[in-house]
């Protein structure tokens, strides 16, 4: 069997980007004149061979009828406004993810923010210093970390949903969580969003009992669980892989269609298949909705910088999160919010003139 897949490419942006596509030269990337482009790479995948191409938008009338129609199809998706569906984001500016982790293990930050009063207000920092989501976790999925109890998990985080919309009404609230009890008791409490990283695999009722409440959902993708990720993941093709699983899962379990998705760096993939799936992120505007990408500390930073490596992880962080905005990525998940947002006001800045 072929598939086909289509990847926009070479980006222009700001004032240039405006007058290519005002002069019909160029398409906007998810509806946003300030990225346009004007070509595209065709992936052939047939059976174990692939192959690429890259032409001119205008040229799709040169192709044959059924790659035609796909090519256009996927043209459609990559240039079409993102639907703001997620409550208090606008898929047309970056958007800032904190992350709050409340456990005694996360590879970071485990421990530093347990305490009540230490995480309501770590919530009000991130949100001062520019995050727009507040992503709330009670379970470590670290490589190489245990399953804990849904009880345990759902103690550490309780008082930090029972507080947060009386504080912070218009933020975007979400629970990263693989387990359906815990969605469900959070939407309780004014959650908007769903953040499942086993790509709602973990728990088999969690998409059914999901279902009554229309919320949003991150679809996340991770190769086998937190414990085994890192024991030498393997693809045939991470990055053709990965948007095979995206759109098998929604197709099949997505009714509402408010996704946003995440290929999952550093969840069951070693540097290259990182590397291959943020250098080549715009292949996933081609499934038509919003991308988040979390690099934020990951290890593949320490990979490349090897003794330049620092605790945080700053300057790895920034450098992953403008690539991939320039690439039109929506969402970051981060821990340093104050930096990743300077880093993106100046970037912009700068991309705009």
């Amino acid at each position: 069997m072929i598939k086909y897949y289509t990847r926009a490419c070479n980006f222009k942006y700001g004032l240039t980007a405006k007058k290519l596509i005002n002069a019909k030269k160029a398409l906007p990337l998810c509806g946003n004149k300030n990225i346009s482009f004007n070509e595209i790479e065709i992936i052939t995948r047939n059976k174990k061979k692939i192959s690429t191409k890259i032409i001119n938008y205008k040229k799709t009338n040169l192709l044959s009828v059924s790659l035609r129609n796909k090519v256009r199809k996927d043209l459609k998706n990559i240039t079409s406004k993102r639907k703001n569906f997620l409550n208090f984001v606008n898929f047309a500016e970056p958007s800032i993810m904190g992350i709050l982790n409340l456990t005694p293990d996360s590879f970071s930050d485990g421990g530093k923010y347990n305490k009540n009063n230490k995480s309501l207000k770590r919530i009000t920092e991130m949100i001062q210093y520019g995050a727009n989501i507040i992503d709330v976790g009670g379970e470590s999925t670290r490589p190489g970390s245990k399953t804990i109890n849904p009880e345990i998990e759902w103690r550490r985080v309780k008082f930090v949903f029972k507080k947060f919309k009386k504080r912070h009404k218009k933020i975007c609230l979400s629970i990263d969580t693989r387990k359906s009890d815990l969605m469900t008791k959070s939407i309780k409490y004014g959650v908007d969003l769903i953040n499942d990283v086993s790509g709602f695999n973990y728990d088999n009722n969690a998409i059914e009992k999901l279902k009554k409440y229309n919320i949003a959902k991150v679809l996340h993708h991770m190769q086998g669980t937190p414990n085994t990720m890192q024991k030498n993941p393997y693809y045939k093709n991470v990055l053709l892989d990965i948007y095979d699983f995206f759109e098998k899962k929604i197709k099949k379990n997505f009714d509402n269609k408010k996704i946003v998705l995440d290929p999952g760096i550093g969840f069951g993939k070693n540097l290259k298949h990182n590397l291959t799936l943020i250098s080549k992120i715009s292949l996933f505007h081609s499934l038509g909705f919003p991308i988040l990408v979390g690099t934020s500390r990951k290890r593949f930073i320490n990979q490349i910088a090897g003794k330049y490596d620092s605790n945080d992880r700053t300057g790895g962080t920034i450098a992953s999160v403008l690539f991939l905005l320039s690439q039109g990525v929506q969402v970051f998940r981060v821990h340093n919010v104050r930096e990743v947002k300077q880093g993106i006001l100046v970037f912009k800045k700068i991309l705009s003139n």
